[in-house]
């Protein structure tokens, strides 16, 4: 039976590139890129000699005709991105539904994912979360869907390009409210980073940041938050500078712990 297999492909680092997808890539018939310029450095990288062929979101519709053709002749297709999964924010979707369709096998490997990623390392609750990907341009538009999910108690997981990131969150901060967020960038490459603070903080420190970015952002939470012991909170910083820490790093790390703003901590140390 002729095989639709959808391969991850590295979202940084080629050596998270496994065996089998090698495999699969060298042993199928056809390859559908997303972009063939990136597509053809990972398969030289990989010394990988297959056919491809474009398969983009500006063309799914009608290059997924093409794919089934080869289907039909009994041929195998890999789907693959430029980095990360096949469908998760990239294309896919078209050709797996008409395969399904048609009684074609439909064979997904495992492998790099930049959402999963993120989620893990975030610091925020990962069971249970949503994934909504890129949002709207517009930002109009932008600010109409992050209402839809306001209300969302689990943890929020966006893409965003590095561009608009400061817009973006400045939309989140008006939408959703001062929320713990997350923002991972460059993953499994030399300069990945996590930003990890409320949005108002995070803002502040994504304004020159490049690369493509996973943002986790809080679930909301209906519950009423108790009140908080200043007191307390600048004994943790203290504990923290007597560790080894200067004031500056206490402050950051207790914000951290206990999920308030360093800003918050900072005027209430220096003004006590």
């Amino acid at each position: 039976m002729p095989t639709l297999y959808l391969v991850p492909t590295p979202i940084g680092n080629l050596e998270e590139m496994t065996p089998r997808a090698i495999e699969i890539l060298k042993s199928v018939d056809v390859i559908a890129c997303e972009d063939t310029r990136n597509s053809l450095k990972l398969l030289q990288h990989f010394d990988i000699h297959t056919r491809f062929v474009q398969y983009h979101n500006f063309n799914e519709q009608e290059s997924s005709k093409g794919l089934l053709q080869f289907l039909k002749q009994g041929k195998n297709i890999a789907i693959i991105s430029d980095a990360g999964y096949p469908l998760i924010s990239d294309p896919g979707q078209v050709i797996v539904n008409k395969a399904i369709g048609l009684g074609y096998n439909v064979v997904p490997l495992s492998g790099c994912n930049a959402m999963l990623n993120g989620l893990v390392a975030s610091g925020l609750i990962t069971q249970p979360f949503a994934f909504i990907g890129f949002l709207p341009a517009n930002q109009k538009e932008c600010v109409k869907t992050l209402n839809q999910y306001k209300g969302y108690p689990m943890t929020l997981i966006f893409y965003e390009a590095p561009h608009r990131i400061e817009k973006m969150l400045t939309s989140v901060l008006e939408v959703f409210g001062d929320r713990q967020v997350c923002v991972a960038r460059e993953l499994t490459k030399k300069h990945e980073e996590f930003i990890r603070g409320l949005c108002s903080e995070v803002i502040e420190e994504v304004k020159t940041a490049k690369g493509e970015m996973v943002v986790v952002i809080e679930g909301c939470s209906n519950d009423p938050k108790p009140a908080i012991d200043m007191g307390e909170i600048a004994k943790l910083v203290e504990e923290a500078i007597a560790g080894g820490l200067s004031k500056s790093d206490a402050i950051k790390s207790v914000a951290k712990l206990t999920g308030m703003s360093k800003n918050e901590i900072y005027n209430y140390i220096h003004q006590n």
